[in-house]
């Protein structure tokens, strides 16, 4: 195994695009954290070093999807302190009031991935980090979904590190107060799994885990002296139903923000045709009681569910890969040949 530097090389990237307060309210403050506190939990005099890029656009529920039929271009984005920023075609020099020099492409988060990992900064990433996503990614049926797991495992298939971190909305609206202590908690989550990254012997890079999903429900409990309780945690597998209506002959051209969590009140235009004759017009409208509020003997003790019902952080390792029931005897050929004639 190759040695690890102690200071990772971070990629940061999302699904939910560039600061916003309503569709992408944590990426600039964990951002922050990244470079500037973390010199406080690892003794550095700096934080990590860490490069930004993100879709220029909100691309939850996208997954691990990639453009291959269209161009991916680029902007360069120097933000503030309060999130505002110019977009500019050219990188240029930081001007004052200035952090940094982001890059935000009109990709998909996997997209964003890919293109970081080996035409942006070719060799120079130890460590991506996708999120924080708002809303949680816990259950099976959120996390083939998700475009912050699909960023995440886009990179763990280029034998990249990858951790996925998502903070659940438990209180509507979450109270700002909960922002920073959800950063500060997601990155000494990162530090612990950076230094202490666990073993699967059919990992993709040197026997090691994947990639990592944590989510962090922003609860009161996360502001008390003893913060929250972390679990190591497996994958509730879930399933759901209806995702879209019928709107033909309505009006109706609203949708709620993508995103498991997203709260009532916030909601967007729907993008398509204007006026249509066809009976054929679906949006997105997701049912999605059963999965933000199932009933406690649903869940299986031990899995992500379960942890975020009890406002707890989940931890759950993942491989890059479909999951696959315990093969038998798999290296024996004859094993693994059908007998049965069809």
């Amino acid at each position: 195994m190759s040695q690890l530097p102690s200071k990772p090389r971070i990629l940061l990237t999302n699904d939910d695009g560039p600061p916003d307060p309503k569709e992408s309210p944590y990426i600039l403050g964990l951002y922050r954290y990244l470079t500037q506190y973390l010199e406080i939990i690892n003794s550095h005099r700096q934080g990590w070093d860490v490069k930004v890029v993100l879709p220029s656009t909100q691309k939850s529920w996208i997954g691990k999807a990639y453009h291959i039929k269209e161009i991916t271009t680029g902007n360069y984005f120097y933000p503030k302190e309060d999130g505002s920023g110019e977009i500019s075609s050219q990188s240029r020099p930081l001007r004052d009031g200035e952090l940094d020099e982001w890059i935000l492409l009109d990709g998909t988060p996997a997209t964003c991935a890919n293109v970081a990992l080996h035409n942006l900064y070719p060799d120079q990433i130890d460590l991506v980090i996708s999120g924080p996503n708002l809303g949680r990614n816990t259950s099976s049926a959120f996390a083939l979904s998700s475009g912050t797991i699909g960023a995440a495992m886009s990179s763990s298939l280029s034998k990249k590190r990858a951790i996925a971190l998502s903070y659940g909305t438990v209180v509507h609206p979450t109270p700002q107060t909960f922002f920073e202590p959800a950063h500060d908690l997601g990155c000494r989550i990162i530090n612990y799994l950076w230094n202490n990254w666990g073993k699967d012997e059919c990992g993709l890079r040197d026997g090691e885990v994947d990639l990592y999903s944590v989510n962090i429900p922003l609860v009161p409990q996360i502001l008390a002296d003893g913060g929250l309780k972390i679990c190591w945690t497996t994958m509730w597998r879930n399933s759901y139903g209806r995702l879209f209506k019928n709107v033909a002959g309505t009006s109706d051209n609203t949708v709620q923000v993508a995103g498991p969590d997203a709260v009532g009140d916030s909601q967007t235009q729907a993008s398509g045709p204007g006026k249509q004759s066809s009976d054929l017009l679906f949006m997105w409208s997701p049912e999605m009681k059963g999965l933000i509020t199932p009933s406690a003997d649903s869940l299986p003790v031990g899995s992500d569910g379960w942890a975020l019902h009890h406002g707890w952080v989940s931890v759950t390792p993942l491989r890059a890969s479909f999951g696959e029931p315990e093969a038998q005897e798999a290296a024996n050929a004859e094993n693994v040949l059908w007998k049965m004639k069809l």
